[in-house]
């Protein structure tokens, strides 16, 4: 007997559980049901002019959301609520639940609605006649409603934006904005965007002085207005005919519409007057308690003579009304006042999101020109660049080499500039990194200096070279960076100095755990710089002045980079100069010491690629320009290789099946398929087959795709000749025995 109470008490608990988690789902269904109850019964309120009522629903509504945790109907019913409150003059209120509403839809990305919410951002003030705000917001409004590609929410948007303009007197924009809310909702049968759309564009065809056109396209948006029963596009249309009839000398009909316009707003009047706003019930109650007052005071008279208590307790009564009053009073103002900053608050926040993502996505679309500009340049410098070479490698005339080496000089002084620019966008977005090794300091800098010491005996310029005997040579940091801040801070010196002298110092600052801080000096007795001038010398394209600009020439980058790389390098640099008497560049960075030696890379290219045996060298040119073709073809024929050449990708592919090839030279965009994707289809068939990438864009930035496509190296055009044979003789050699070589 005691078996079975167990197996039943048993039974009774799983039956409980079950039963209790299936409540749960049902308590979450019926949740979720009055959600949409409520939603849907503030939209009849609404509809009715019970506003009251309606924000009644949707706070219930809200409160219900923030149960179920549903982040995107809490935004939504923000929205709502706020149009509710500006229907019945709460602004402040309104504006604040629309910060609510932005700050969830973000969080979420639910721009769809953020969307919305800026659109209603933008009519409230508008109604407020902050015009420049609500363009900015409906501005807002229709890119986000575009990028989530909503395009039957753009009417009201157009529609709202030229009211704006309509206020600020710009007929031409406003009539453009209407053409296309017009368009649109026609498009998907918005008839009260159609009519308020149609009702406007009466007035901006009006105000441009076409009024029969003006008088058609008003009447159709009555016409629409009146088959929808749309109160308040009917009202605009009488009034906008009046306006209209009114300028035609059209009195009587003038007047006539006039009156329908006074009839109609006395009557949507009347309603709103139905649906007071809590400030005008809290006034209507003070004069109630007034009255009270009163009313009060006449009976204290009444039986004054009653008790002298009796008085004394009265007026202490009134006293007390009175300070409560007053309290009461300036707690109320203290309220409004701290609302309308908090209003600010949100709104100066908003402001600065909406502007960021102007500034990003202006950033995005510079990056994205500089990278199409420098691809256009690239390819026909590389035809200046060939071109001119293969000419004075041919035997010029004695009279024709000073003017092909004027065009050398001007190829390479437009690929220097060019660089210069793409290297300045990189470090503004931040896209530079360090690659740091173990190299010696010491011997660096005398390298750099011995490089760039021919340039300074042309400007009869002696260098001198200083190195602190306390300071370890051994450092492992980038030093491609180091020695591009000092060619061009040194390279700078000699611009500017002539007949004198450049001092070049390596000093040691201070030393903490193995990480020294290392001053570089950089001081000649050129030029100098006025105090003026010297504020703006590592801006970007800046320079002593026009008259320095154009005697000694340069773009104006190269400061602006030295610094760029500087602050990469955690490192600050320093100017000082006199007029006349000279500059002195000073720039500290952090270096860290290391004991490993540095491992010198020995590199043989002193065989000649003559003594290849090139008689079974295929080379594939991929190259849809007809002069770049030409220019390779000969480097690679003066060279004793033999090529074919094909126009573009899909040739490439069936080139490389149909024959066997040692190299292939691809070059990227091209007609049909690229040379990315065409060296993806080969890789598929032939993985040892050495293809080298012939292109115009940037390196750095689209290395990862190089690489991921298959590519053996790169060759950037437009190329050096020594390191486009030296990449090429490598490749044969590989592809060689050592017998053959």
């Amino acid at each position: 007997m005691s078996q079975i109470k167990y197996y039943i008490v048993i039974f009774l608990v799983c039956f409980s559980t079950q039963l209790s988690s299936q409540n749960a789902v049902d308590d979450a269904d019926i949740l979720e049901l009055r959600l949409e109850n409520h939603i849907t019964q503030a939209s009849f309120d609404s509809e009715r002019g019970n506003y009251y009522s309606a924000k009644d629903n949707l706070e219930k509504a809200l409160e219900i959301s923030v149960k179920l945790g549903d982040k995107k109907s809490e935004g939504i019913i923000h929205t709502k609520i706020a149009r509710l409150q500006f229907t019945v003059d709460e602004p402040e209120n309104a504006l604040l639940s629309l910060s609510k509403s932005a700050e969830i839809q973000r969080s979420i990305d639910d721009y769809a609605n953020l969307a919305t919410t800026y659109n209603v951002w933008g009519i409230i003030n508008y109604n407020l006649k902050d015009y420049t705000t609500a363009l900015g917001y409906f501005n807002s409004a229709k890119t986000k409603f575009e990028e989530e590609d909503m395009e039957e929410y753009i009417s009201e948007v157009c529609l709202n934006e030229a009211k704006v303009y309509i206020k600020l007197e710009d007929y031409k924009t406003a009539k453009s904005l209407l053409e296309k809310s017009i368009i649109l909702s026609k498009k998907y049968k918005q008839n009260s965007i159609l009519s308020s759309a149609l009702i406007n564009s009466g007035k901006v065809l009006q105000e441009l002085g076409n009024n029969n056109l003006a008088l058609s396209m008003t009447k159709e948006g009555l016409d629409i207005a009146k088959d929808n029963n749309i109160i308040e596009s009917i009202n605009e249309s009488y009034l906008t005919l009046s306006d209209i009839y009114q300028k035609s000398s059209n009195y009587k009909l003038a007047n006539e519409f006039l009156k329908k316009h006074i009839r109609l707003s006395d009557s949507i009047l009347d309603i709103k007057r139905e649906n007071l706003s809590p400030e005008k019930r809290a006034q209507f109650i003070n004069e109630y308690k007034d009255a009270e007052n009163q009313q009060l005071k006449a009976q204290v008279k009444e039986k004054d003579q009653e008790s002298n208590l009796t008085k004394i307790t009265t007026i202490l009564s009134i006293a007390l009304i009175t300070i409560l009053s007053l309290l009461t009073l300036s707690l109320y103002k203290n309220n409004n006042i701290r609302l309308k900053t908090n209003n600010m608050l949100h709104k100066k926040n908003d402001e600065l999101v909406i502007a960021k993502e102007k500034a990003e996505l202006a950033s995005k679309t510079k990056a994205n020109f500089l990278s199409t500009v420098t691809h256009e340049l690239r390819t026909p410098l590389y035809a200046v660049t060939g071109l001119t070479n293969m000419l004075l490698d041919e035997n010029p005339k004695p009279d024709q080499i000073p003017h092909l080496k004027s065009l050398k000089f001007s190829g390479d002084y437009l690929l220097t500039f060019i660089n210069d620019i793409l290297q300045i966008n990189k470090i503004e977005a931040n896209k530079v990194e360090l690659d740091p090794e173990v190299f010696n300091l010491k011997s660096k800098v005398e390298n750099v200096i011995s490089a760039l010491n021919n340039s300074a005996l042309d400007n009869n310029i002696q260098m001198h070279y200083e190195y602190d005997k306390d300071l370890p040579t051994t450092f492992e940091a980038d030093q491609l960076k180091i020695s591009q801040i000092l060619i061009n801070l040194i390279g700078n010196s000699i611009k500017f100095t002539k007949d004198g002298d450049i001092w070049v110092r390596v000093n040691k600052i201070n030393e903490k755990n193995g990480v020294f801080n290392v001053r570089f000096e950089i001081e000649d007795n050129g030029i100098g710089i006025t105090k003026e001038k010297q504020e703006n010398m590592f801006e970007s394209f800046s320079q002593g002045s026009i008259q320095i600009n154009r005697k000694y020439g340069g773009t104006g980058l190269g400061l602006s980079i030295v610094k760029g790389l500087i602050e990469i390098l955690k490192g600050k640099i320093y100017l000082k100069s006199e007029l006349g008497k000279g500059s002195t560049f000073f720039f500290e960075i952090p270096l860290a010491y290391t004991e490993e030696t540095v491992k010198v890379k020995k590199e043989n290219f002193s065989k000649n690629i003559n003594e290849l045996d090139l008689s079974n060298i295929k080379i594939l040119v991929v190259e849809d320009n007809k002069i770049n073709q030409m220019i390779t073809k000969k480097i690679l024929n003066k060279m004793n290789l033999y090529c074919d050449v094909v126009d573009n990708g899909e040739e490439a592919v069936e080139k490389v099946k149909e024959e066997s090839y040692n190299v292939v030279l691809m070059d990227i965009h091209m007609p049909g398929i690229s040379g990315l994707e065409a060296t993806k289809i080969i890789r598929t068939f032939d993985k040892e087959l050495t293809i080298f990438a012939l292109t115009a864009v940037t390196l750095e930035d689209k290395m990862h795709e190089f690489d991921e496509a298959g590519f053996d190296d790169i060759i950037s055009k437009p190329f050096k000749q020594e390191d486009f044979e030296r990449k090429l003789f490598n490749a044969l050699v590989q592809n060689q025995s050592p017998t053959a070589i």
